[in-house]
């Protein structure tokens, strides 16, 4: 279950809420407070008509038309004598019945809920009575005069919220970018000064990790280098030993057998050391340096050339244009070294390997090596590319590294690796994308 949910729409949510509500009261307060007004004032007016009255009283009956509406100046004047009692007879019931004490009074009706202000004098009552409708009518008037300017207002201040809203959020959009424009290697502590107070302590904890992962690492990339550092000396003198034993037993297949083990673990180890410089690269500022991309294709073909020669393998360049590239040296060798290294592993004995090296004018340079061997399915090129994964367990000496090293180091370098089939060859071709000039990260420490 996706309990995940966005802070600033539930804050916009929660604020136009929160505005409704605040404006459903205002009206109800507004109308309280009209309401309360009005009463004041028209009670006063009734009292002050009713005075009037007084001064010269003489018998008066008022009409009322239920088909009509009446507004807050509408007041309803009726005197009459005792001994007439003409409100009996008076088929609405607007008048009370006969009052001892002067005062406001309320009386229900047919036609709804009457405010009657009574004078009673020695021979006369004054009656002046007005329908409540009518001043609660004035009431909603008043109350919706005041909450339409709110109601206008109140889009605009959602707005006003919303972007207040947004750009106080702001910082977490940038926090979130700072974490996604990272390297999947950088460890680098983030800065905290450019955010507010809130995340400090989300930065600092995320910091401590940083750091942690780096020591692990870091101590990670330490222990294999030892080990392989270690394990190379005596693996070379075993496997010295072993050479000289098959040159006194020839025909010995155990011997050959394990001239092989050693051989493939001896492999193992240069891989290996090469992987644990390769992530020390990754997690370290290195050294930019200007250098022609030729010279180093053709001294990785001369540092192999040997182990082609004992296949009697075709090992060439069929194109070499001149490159000058800015970029690290050492990782453009490990790329072309272990690419020529996989070719003639997997290329069968009296086989062809091609070395195109080449530009073009999108500002990057491209290595292509081809070879005459069983290829690789294209199913598989994606897993070839992890870590110790071999399609050729039992036919050739290898450590499932070469492929994953070169992956890697041409991410690092900003490039792209691509397999596929050799159109001329038959087998693997390997395609390098590298950029021209290396533009160092800030952030690649």
């Amino acid at each position: 279950m996706d309990t995940s949910f966005s802070l600033r729409k539930r804050l916009i949510r929660y604020t136009s809420i929160f505005s409704i509500l605040l404006g459903c009261v205002l009206v109800f307060s507004a109308y309280k407070i009209s309401l309360e007004e009005i009463n004041e004032i028209l009670d006063a007016q009734m009292v002050y008509l009713a005075e009037r009255v007084e001064l010269n009283p003489r018998p008066i009956q008022s009409q009322f038309d239920v088909h009509k509406r009446y507004h807050e100046e509408d007041l309803f004047i009726d005197v009459w004598m005792y001994s007439e009692q003409s409100h009996k007879s008076d088929p609405l019931h607007l008048l009370v019945e006969p009052k001892q004490k002067a005062g406001f009074y309320s009386q229900k009706s047919p036609h709804g809920s009457w405010i009657a202000y009574v004078i009673p004098t020695q021979t006369y009552q004054i009656q002046i009575s007005q329908q409540e409708k009518v001043r609660q009518h004035l009431a909603l008037e008043l109350a919706a005069s005041m909450f339409l300017p709110y109601l206008l207002i109140i889009p605009l201040a959602l707005l006003g919220l919303i972007y207040i809203i947004r750009r106080s959020l702001k910082p977490l959009e940038d926090f979130k970018s700072e974490l996604a424009k990272r390297d999947s290697n950088s460890l680098k502590a983030i800065p905290g000064g450019q955010y507010p107070l809130e995340l400090a302590p989300t930065i600092q904890e995320m910091n401590h990790l940083f750091e942690r992962i780096s020591v692990a690492q870091h101590e990670q990339r330490q222990f294999v280098a030892d080990a392989a550092h270690e394990l190379r000396t005596p693996i070379t003198a075993l496997n010295l030993q072993t050479k000289i034993l098959m040159s006194q037993f020839p025909e010995e297949t155990n011997l050959q057998n394990l001239s092989k083990g050693l051989a493939r673990m001896q492999h193992l180890v240069t891989q290996l050391l090469a992987l644990a410089k390769q992530d020390s690269t990754l997690s370290n500022e290195v050294q930019i340096t200007q250098f022609k991309l030729n010279d180093v294709a053709l001294n990785c073909v001369e540092q192999l050339m040997n182990l082609a020669m004992e296949k009697d393998i075709d090992l060439g360049f069929i194109r070499n244009d001149d490159i000058v590239l800015k970029s690290i040296e050492h990782s453009i060798h490990s790329i072309i070294f272990n690419l020529i290294d996989n070719a003639i592993k997997y290329t069968p004995e009296s086989g062809m390997i091609n070395i195109s090296v080449f530009a073009d004018v999108d500002h990057f340079a491209y290595v292509q090596i081809e070879d005459s061997g069983s290829g690789i399915d294209p199913e598989m090129y994606d897993k070839v590319l992890k870590r110790f994964y071999r399609v050729y367990h039992h036919l050739e000496v290898g450590s499932g590294l070469g492929l994953s090293i070169v992956d890697k180091a041409t991410q690092h370098l900003g490039g792209e690796l691509k397999l596929s089939r050799s159109v001329e060859l038959g087998g693997l071709s390997v395609l390098v994308k590298i950029p021209v000039q290396l533009i160092q990260k800030p952030d690649s420490n």
